[in-house]
């Protein structure tokens, strides 16, 4: 006999059991091999769904329940401890099978450069249509961290690299490189600071073009996540983010992927962070599993 897993905290809240049925796969990136500053985002993905448990099933937000989407949650990604690149190219072989079975992929991270293998298998998928939507505290646009191309702080640039700058959309930055945002001012399109109003100015601009959507918690202020790698004063409130994916969902947005990363438990014993980025979690589903 085994007890509804879905109310296990093994996996996120009203799981489907079934992978084939699912519109939606949750799954785990717990990697944090190469950051910079303070580790523990691995251990993310499974505090998440944990305090999963604690959350209501209906959004007032959307009028929408959890039991109205099927999305199955595969749990974390078995990566090979302290391997970059045979971790990266793990994500990206299990998300183009998400992909190619037709199912929405959900990631929960793990530092930010586990969403670059993300990024290669969608946009395998959906090529030049693709625009990603980037909400962080940091331009994450370098080319190498003391010389290695593999960084917490480079996939944005490599997503710019890959599918042109023009397609790349970061909001609420509020930290980098003086280089860095000298380069996306030519390049790319960088907001700073505010989420919610920049993104009602681009979103009619793209239409109906497949959005992917990257989420570092940290782009919130730290009086509202603190648990996390590399906090930086000045940001949104849980609010304003709850409040623009709300509007990206009632406003058509064609979001056809997001993950969530940088959420480093270890660093906020009042639980904050991780119960903020479990609603975060429901809003995406309810959102954008249609």
């Amino acid at each position: 006999m085994r007890f509804d897993e879905a109310y296990s905290g093994n996996v996120f809240i009203r799981s489907h059991a079934n992978y084939e049925e699912s519109q939606a796969v949750i799954y785990g990136m717990p990697m944090d091999w190469t950051v910079s500053f303070r580790p523990g985002s691995r251990f993310g993905p499974a505090r998440i769904r944990e305090v999963s448990i604690g959350l209501e099933e209906y959004s007032p937000y959307l009028d929408r329940l959890l039991e109205e989407v099927k999305y199955f949650d595969a749990g974390d990604i078995p990566l090979p401890f302290g391997n970059v690149e045979g971790s990266l190219e793990a994500i990206r072989e299990f998300v183009s099978k998400v992909l190619a079975d037709g199912k929405m992929p959900i990631g929960l991270g793990g530092e930010h450069l586990v969403s670059w293998p993300v990024f290669q298998a969608v946009y395998e998928k959906y090529k030049s249509d693709l625009v990603i939507f980037h909400f962080d505290a940091h331009t994450d646009l370098r080319d190498h961290y003391e010389g290695y191309p593999y960084s917490h702080s480079t996939p944005i640039k490599k997503a710019c690299d890959l599918i042109g700058g023009k397609n790349v959309y970061s909001f609420g930055i509020r930290s980098g490189m003086k280089e860095e945002f000298e380069w996306a001012k030519e390049n790319m399109h960088l907001y700073k600071y505010d989420v919610l109003e920049p993104v009602k100015q681009v979103l009619p601009t793209i239409g109906n073009r497949p959005i992917y959507l990257t989420i570092d918690i940290d782009v919130l202020d730290p009086a509202h996540a603190p648990g996390t790698g590399t906090t930086e004063a000045g940001g949104i409130t849980s609010r304003e983010l709850l409040d623009t994916i709300h509007f990206m969902s009632k406003n058509g947005a064609n979001v056809i992927g997001c993950d969530l990363v940088e959420v480093a438990p270890v660093y906020d014993h009042s639980e904050m962070t991780q119960i903020v980025a479990s609603k975060i979690l429901r809003e995406l589903i309810l959102g954008f599993v249609k």
